[in-house]
This record gives structure tokens, C-alpha cells and sequence, in this order.
């Protein structure tokens, strides 16, 4: 009997000790949503590329159960890790489908990952257990998106995944080195530019172009130069060549996609550019003005702060062509 006794005794005061030392539970509050995570996930699903590259980025390739809906190469630094992340579906997933890989944190950058017909609302997903996180950038209450897209409210988000994951300081880091690469690309842009810009992600007979609340516009005007749109709220308004052809951009960039719909990749905007008769004659496409990003650096991601460095280098190589001849 005594034996058991200090059994029980040492049992009760493993349990204990297992309880003092146990993490607190880590609470964050996503588009209005309050999370509680009552520890480190290790199922974690990523409902699209830009998502799954963060969580990678954080050095989470452990954790993660599933990823889906992969639009461009994987980031060639993150692509092995990437690999061993079990792909749930080419867009995507449905609810059982998501539920079938064991989740115990979701994480999508758009609203339309929560859709009915895709894992259903992050409400219902946290009645089943499932903390899912949501980016700023496109809650699913519009009121409260933030006005603007700015580098501030990525940085957040990645500190926010670093918390829940239990590993702060590795987002700080990777935030730091973001600063000084955003920092670098804008002091590197071309001084006192006078340049009209206008950001061109698809379509050819109702383009989708940027409006001045989405990372374009905040890009346009960290880089020094002026969002040819930048008088439309909307992120990506749907604009029509007469209108385009009258406000007559200086420098069109265009979104490198790779999903092959109308106008999509790079190469295809071009042709139709060229080709149109009204879009050949805008002094960009007349001068070959043109700037070339991944069309999921656009959004923001991970891949914002390559986005600024890319357009601040083209700018550079078009300006200082034009100051040389």
C-alpha cells in the first residue's frame, strides 16, 4: 500500500510540475476574431502558397499537415522544404478535405479560403477545435480592412505566426532583415522621379489594374513615384484601355502570372500590348516601358519587400537610360 502511495504521491506531483511548466496559451485576434492557441501547433495547414511560404520562411516545414493552392515556383530558397508539405488540393480544399489532414491551426492570406465551398467559416472551424488566422488585408468584414496596404501590417502578421508557433525570436529576425532590405530598396530608387506607374495583374478586354488602396500603391509611393490610379479605392479595379490610354502611363508593371488565362503571364500582356490599337500607343508599351514581378508578389507576403526591390531596380535601369540619352 505504501508502495502505491508514493506512487500516486509522485504521479500527482509529475502532473503538477507538468501543469506549472506547460506554456501559456498564446492569444491573438485575427480580422476581429480573438484566437486562443493553447500550444504550439503541429498540424498546421496553409490554404495557399504566399501563407505556406511565411510559415516556411519561420522554419515551420515540421509542423505543417497540409498546403494547397500554389500559384508561381516556390521560392527557390524554400522550395526543398516546401516539398515535403503535403499538398491537399491545386486550389482549395473543402472542409472534409481539410479535416482529413488533422488540423489544429489554418492560416490563409484571403477571405475566399473560409468560403462555404471551400473550408467554411473560420467560426465554425473554431467550434471544432481549429484556430484559423486570417490576413488583414482581406477579412472577411471589409470595414475592417486597414485603409492601405502597408509593410507594417505584414511584419505584424509575421510576428503573429512566429508567437503561435513558439518561435519569436526567428520572426524577429526575419522581420529585421525585411526592414533593412525595404529600407536599402528605397533608398536606392531613383532620386526626384517624375514617373506615372500603373500595375497590370490580368485580363485584356477589362484589365484588372491597381488602385491605390492595395501593396501597389503603397510601393508606388515608397519608391518616390505617382500610381496612375491612384484617385480609385479599390485594390484591383477592372479598367478599360480609353480610360488607361487617357491618363497614359510612363511605366506599366506587369504581373508575371502562371496560372495561363487571358493576359496572365508576362510575356502575353506584352503581345497584347503591342498588338491592341489602343494600348500600342501608350508611351510605355510605344517606349518598351515595362517592369516584370511574380504575380504573387503583388499581394502582400513574404515576397512584398522583393516586389519593391524589383520595381525599384527597373526604375532605376528605365530612368537612368532616359537620363543618359
Amino acid at each position: 500500500m505504501a508502495t502505491v502511495l508514493t506512487l500516486a504521491t509522485a504521479c500527482a506531483s509529475g502532473t503538477a510540475a507538468t501543469t506549472a511548466t506547460a506554456p501559456p496559451a498564446v492569444r491573438v485576434t485575427s480580422c476581429g476574431l480573438p484566437l486562443e492557441i493553447q500550444a504550439p501547433p503541429r498540424r498546421a495547414v496553409a490554404m495557399e502558397q504566399n501563407a505556406a511560404e511565411i510559415m516556411l520562411t519561420l522554419g515551420l516545414a515540421d509542423r505543417m499537415a497540409g498546403t494547397a493552392y500554389r500559384t508561381d515556383p516556390v521560392l527557390p530558397e524554400l522550395a526543398r522544404s516546401y516539398a515535403k508539405v503535403p499538398v491537399l488540393a491545386a486550389q482549395y480544399p473543402g472542409r472534409e478535405a481539410l479535416l482529413a489532414a488533422k488540423p489544429d491551426f489554418v492560416y490563409s492570406m484571403r477571405a475566399s479560403a473560409y468560403a462555404p465551398e471551400a473550408a467554411g467559416s473560420r467560426q465554425d472551424l473554431a467550434k471544432l477545435g481549429v484556430p484559423a488566422y486570417l490576413s488583414a488585408n482581406d477579412c472577411e468584414d471589409r470595414a475592417l480592412i486597414p485603409a492601405t496596404a502597408e509593410f507594417e501590417a505584414i511584419f505584424k502578421e509575421i510576428d503573429d505566426l512566429a508567437t503561435v508557433f513558439g518561435v519569436r525570436e526567428r520572426g524577429q529576425a526575419v522581420v529585421a532583415d525585411l526592414r533593412r532590405r525595404l529600407e536599402a530598396a528605397r533608398r536606392a530608387a531613383p532620386a526626384q522621379l517624375d514617373a506615372d506607374v500603373m500595375w497590370y495583374y490580368s485580363g485584356t478586354k477589362a484589365p484588372a489594374i491597381a488602385g491605390d488602396t492595395g501593396l501597389p500603391g503603397t510601393i508606388t509611393r515608397l519608391l518616390g513615384a505617382r500610381n496612375a490610379f491612384a484617385d480609385v479605392e479599390q485594390q484591383w479595379p477592372e479598367g478599360n484601355w480609353e480610360e488607361i490610354a487617357a491618363r497614359d502611363p510612363d511605366v506599366i508593371v506587369l504581373a508575371d502570372l502562371t496560372r495561363g488565362g487571358d493576359g496572365d503571364s508576362a510575356e502575353a500582356k506584352k503581345r497584347f500590348l503591342r498588338e491592341d490599337p489602343v494600348a500600342s500607343k501608350l508611351t510605355a508599351v510605344r517606349e518598351d516601358r515595362f517592369i516584370v514581378v511574380p504575380g504573387s508578389s503583388v499581394d502582400p507576403s513574404i515576397r512584398a519587400v522583393t516586389a519593391v526591390e524589383q520595381v525599384g531596380q527597373g526604375l532605376t535601369r528605365l530612368y537612368s537610360q532616359k537620363e543618359s540619352s
